[in-house]
């Protein structure tokens, strides 16, 4: 076998590659929040995928079969516009990724609440002790290496997310087949959201988030033994495998738990629980809560390092000061960590100053998704400029239609983008969300704050930061 013959390295099935794409994007986190819609969440969930999902995963796909080097959006982004947006795209990738940590460790500090006491689950102080606590500990574990952090997210995946996502969905099953009250209509009319309000159809925005990350596994593209063929069914399939999986989890939720009652972050326990309480099982709740808990841990060590890496190379290359480069004797930028933890610990207050616990975890979730969106735009717009500029450039697997199917993919994709964007800024008639002057104080602050923050560390960068280990 030749290993200079493209071919010899194709060997990734079809259902193989499917799955890895379902492994990027499978969590439970986003089940209640998608639960609190009812039966029209499967609406939410297949329109997002058709604006987001399906375009993200092919444009990604051209773009990492053409500029295989590394480097990912930056390359990308900084192929089509030049450094500075390059330097932007990776940042609010990065970025977005430090607003999401209080978010996934809330659900983390909720789900551990119902091994000792589920009334910690609303209490503010709590969940901040939780979300620092597991946080620090990961990142300081991280700074031992990644082997370390890899075995924990080996573990926590299987244990803390496969297994309780499969049960829940087994219990609602069962739920529904035996005849039990659903708190939840079937019906034509309740399978579309109200539209005479825009408040109704928010969560989208945070569907989009949920469907983030296609962009990472699309460097296998080239893996297969047709790129051109095979991807495609490839992306469809793990489409559907990721429908099925989001839609009879969330409803899951929703059948056993009236929409008033479901919390953001603890809504996965409350299911189990209603559930076992039914059968008279809830000796087992606790162990639930421990494997749920260990999933989110396991998912959170991985990525502590993991986006923090683009990041690093552009520091290497002179984008950011001297201070971000240094590593410890087992190759983890510390300094990089460690600010990254002082970020997250400033912005996990946020729940000092929400109603609740569940309106906190949506306001940072929305920061989260509207920050990542206009990396996706940057990403569709690139795809959209390549064509153009680099037409030369070899692709193992094109977005069909030639420049035409390109405008139209990736323009679906900037679209449902903007949209999402847009619609974040106004609070959901589901929660309460408390002063709405506060509510968009800081998510246009944050935006402001986050995109103008790489322009002007771009601007102001010196050739004196360039490694000398390059």
């Amino acid at each position: 076998m030749n290993p200079e013959n493209p071919t010899s390295r194709r060997v990734l099935s079809i259902f193989v590659l499917a799955m890895m794409n379902v492994a990027v994007i499978a969590s439970l986190r986003a089940l209640p929040m998608m639960a609190e819609e009812g039966f029209s969440l499967v609406f939410f969930f297949v329109a997002a995928a058709i604006i987001f999902l399906i375009p993200t995963a092919l444009v990604s796909a051209e773009l990492a079969t053409g500029w295989s080097e590394g480097g990912g959006v930056y390359t990308w982004v900084k192929e089509a516009f030049g450094g500075r947006l390059g330097f932007m795209a990776i940042w609010l990738q990065w970025i977005q990724n430090v607003i999401w940590y209080p978010t996934v460790l809330s659900f983390a500090g909720a789900t551990l609440a119902y091994i000792f006491n589920p009334a910690l689950a609303t209490n503010k102080v709590y969940m901040i002790a939780v979300i620092l606590a597991v946080y620090w500990g990961a990142t300081f574990a991280n700074f031992c290496g990644m082997k370390i952090s890899g075995l924990v997210s080996s573990i926590g995946v299987i244990a803390g997310t496969l297994l309780p996502g499969a049960l829940i969905i087994i219990l609602g099953l069962l739920w529904m087949s035996t005849g039990r009250t659903s708190q939840v209509s079937f019906s034509v009319k309740n399978l579309f959201p109200d539209l005479h309000n825009i408040r109704n159809i928010v969560f989208l925005a945070g569907v989009l988030l949920t469907y983030a990350g296609m962009e990472v596994s699309a460097v296998h593209a080239r893996e297969v033994k047709n790129p051109q063929r095979d991807y495609p069914r490839a992306i469809f399939l793990a489409t559907i495998i990721v429908l099925v999986i989001f839609i009879l989890g969330s409803l899951s939720i929703a059948v056993v738990i009236p929409q008033k009652d479901i919390s953001l972050v603890a809504g996965i326990m409350q299911a189990f629980t209603n559930f076992f309480g039914a059968y008279n099982m809830k000796w087992i709740i606790p162990i639930i809560a421990f494997l749920v808990t260990a999933g989110v841990v396991g998912q959170v060590s991985t990525w502590i390092v993991g986006p923090s890496k683009g990041l690093f190379a552009t520091s290497r290359n002179g984008d950011l000061p001297p201070f971000f480069q240094h590593v410890n004797k087992n190759g983890v930028p510390t300094h990089l960590l460690t600010v990254q933890g002082l970020i997250v610990t400033t912005i996990s207050l946020v729940f000092l100053f929400m109603p609740d616990v569940s309106s906190s975890y949506w306001i940072l979730t929305v920061l989260t998704a509207q920050l990542y969106l206009i990396m996706y735009i940057f990403l569709y717009a690139a795809a959209i400029k390549l064509r153009y500029s680099r037409p030369d450039v070899p692709r193992a697997y094109k977005v069909p239609g030639g420049n035409t199917g390109m405008w139209l993919v990736a323009g679906i994709g900037i679209l449902g983008a903007l949209f999402a964007i847009f619609i974040g800024f106004f609070p959901p008639a589901q929660l309460a969300t408390g002063n709405i002057i506060f509510y968009e104080i800081f998510l246009v602050s944050g935006i402001v704050i986050m995109c103008l923050a790489p322009l002007l560390i771009y601007h102001f960068r010196k050739s004196g930061w360039i490694s000398k280990n390059i």
